[in-house]
C-alpha cells in the first residue's frame, strides 16, 4: 500500500488516498482498478479500505481508497462538511488521478462503496461513464435518511434551524459540529436507544472494534442543508446503464439500507446487468467487517467485477 495526495488542476484542495496493489504487482502492466468510497462519517482506513479494498487488491485489482473532502486526511475547510455534491465530485477527481497512473487501465475502472458511500458510488455512476461497473454494499441514500430519521421527520424545521445556525456562525458564533453517535453502547442504551443500526454503529465507530483516527462520525450542522434536497437515485431508470450489484442484509435497522438497496435494484432497469445479493442473517454493520457477512458478499461481488472489468493485468 502507498499513500498519496491527489491534486488535480481544478481542485481547491488535495484528497488523501491509499493505493492498494495486487500481489506480484508489476508496474509495467495495466490493471483493472476499483475506486473505494467510505461510509458517511467514516474514513479510508475503515471498511472501504481495510476490508473491501484489501480483499479486492488480493483478488488482483488496483484499489484506490480515499478520504472525502472536508474529512479524514483530505483537505477542505471548515471540517466535517457532508456535501453530497462534493462527495460525488470527489469520485471524478480520484478517477482523473487514476487515469494518469501507467498501471491503471482507463477502460477497466469500477467503483465500490459502503453505506452512504454505496449510494454515492451509485450516484456517481449515473453520470461518470468512465465507471464500467458499480457495487453498493448496504447502500444508504443520505438524502432520504436526512429527510426522514435524521431530521426527526421534520425536514423543513431542520432546514430552518440550519439556516439560523449558519447566520449565527457567519456573525462569529462557534461552529456547531454534531456528533452523529452516542459515546458508547452503554450510553445509548441508558438513553433508551434500542435500534440495531444505532447500537451496532456505536460499537463499530466508538470502540477498538472499528475505530480509526480519521473516522470522526461528526457533521457540521449548518452546512448540511443541501443534503435534504439530494436524492442518490434520481434519474437512475435512465442514466444507470452500467452493470450494478447491490449487497444488503435482511436484518434491518433505522438507517434503511435494505430499503434503499432494494429500491435502486428495482429502479436500475437500464443497467446492462443488475444483481442483488440479499443476506438473510446479516445486518448493515455486519457487512462492514464481520466475516460471516463480508465473505459471502465478496463471493458474489469479486466475480461480478471480474466479469465486467477483466480478471487479470495486461501488458
Amino acid at each position: 500500500m502507498k499513500s498519496v495526495q491527489i491534486q488535480n488542476a481544478d481542485m481547491a484542495w488535495p484528497i488523501a488516498a491509499n493505493i492498494l496493489l495486487p500481489s506480484g504487482f508489476d508496474e509495467s502492466r495495466v490493471y483493472p482498478t476499483i475506486v473505494s468510497v467510505h461510509p458517511f462519517g467514516s474514513c479510508k482506513e475503515q471498511t472501504s479500505g481495510n476490508v473491501y479494498g484489501k480483499a479486492l487488491a488480493e483478488a488482483g485489482f488496483v484499489v484506490i481508497a480515499y478520504d472525502a473532502s472536508y474529512q479524514g486526511e483530505s483537505g477542505g475547510v471548515p471540517r466535517w462538511i457532508e456535501s453530497p455534491t462534493q462527495r460525488v465530485e470527489d469520485v471524478s477527481h480520484v478517477i482523473d488521478y487514476a487515469v494518469t497512473l501507467p498501471y491503471v487501465d482507463a477502460d477497466r475502472i469500477g467503483i465500490i462503496g459502503v453505506c452512504g458511500g454505496g449510494a454515492y458510488a451509485i450516484n456517481a455512476t449515473l453520470t461518470e461513464k468512465r465507471i464500467k461497473a458499480v457495487v453498493g454494499i448496504t447502500p444508504v441514500n443520505l438524502g432520504r435518511l436526512f429527510r426522514e430519521g435524521f431530521s426527526g421527520y421534520n425536514p423543513l424545521g431542520t432546514l430552518e434551524a440550519m439556516a439560523a445556525q449558519r447566520t449565527k456562525e457567519a456573525r462569529g458564533v462557534e461552529l456547531q459540529v454534531n456528533e452523529l453517535l452516542p459515546p458508547s453502547v452503554e450510553t445509548a442504551r441508558a438513553n433508551g436507544l434500542t435500534d440495531r443500526d444505532v447500537l451496532e454503529a456505536t460499537d463499530y465507530y466508538k470502540t477498538p472494534h472499528g475505530q480509526k483516527p480519521g473516522g470522526w462520525t461528526r457533521m457540521l450542522f449548518s452546512h448540511a442543508q443541501k443534503t435534504l434536497s439530494w436524492d442518490a437515485f434520481a434519474f437512475a431508470e435512465t442514466l444507470l446503464t452500467q452493470p450494478v450489484m447491490v449487497v444488503v442484509g435482511e436484518k434491518v435497522g433505522a438507517f434503511g439500507a435494505y430499503r434503499d438497496g432494494t429500491e435502486i435494484y428495482g429502479r436500475a432497469t437500464a443497467s446492462k446487468d443488475r444483481q442483488i445479493v440479499s443476506l438473510e442473517n446479516s445486518s448493515h454493520y455486519d457487512l462492514y467487517d464481520k466475516p460471516e457477512a463480508v465473505d459471502p458478499a465478496l463471493e458474489k461481488l469479486v466475480p461480478f467485477l471480474k466479469a465486467h472489468l477483466g480478471n487479470s493485468a495486461s501488458a
